[in-house]
């Protein structure tokens, strides 16, 4: 219990950090936020948890195509403004093509990487 509650402390911290320095310097705040900080904690933290290095190398593995493919959110913003979208319908369909690339990432994971 008292692994999950510092686990959700240093997240929350990460995450709140990151969205108060966007509103001081927010090119900073995209870099950072790029990082894979949230990986680098979840491995660690999943490893420490089960001990096992098979499923923390797989667990990698998965994310190595899960990022690439997660940045299908983003795309519907650099659309933005030629397509005269607002800020929610831009948010709604970034949602809707990871919902697409969820099963991309499925797929790959179970057919590619076997």
């Amino acid at each position: 219990m008292i692994f999950t509650a510092l686990k959700v402390t240093i997240a929350a911290f990460v995450i709140a950090f990151a969205s108060w320095l966007a509103g001081k310097r927010p090119e900073l705040a995209g870099f950072i936020t790029a990082l894979p900080l949230v990986s680098i904690m979840a491995i660690a933290f999943s490893y420490i948890q089960y001990q096992d290095t098979a499923i923390t190398a797989q667990y990698a593995r998965s994310i190595i195509f899960a990022v690439p493919i997660s940045w299908l959110f983003f795309l519907p913003f650099f659309f933005i403004e030629k397509w005269d979208l607002n800020f929610w319908i831009s948010y709604a369909i970034g949602l809707a093509l990871l919902v697409v690339g969820y099963f991309l990432h499925q797929y790959i994971m179970r057919n590619i990487i076997g």
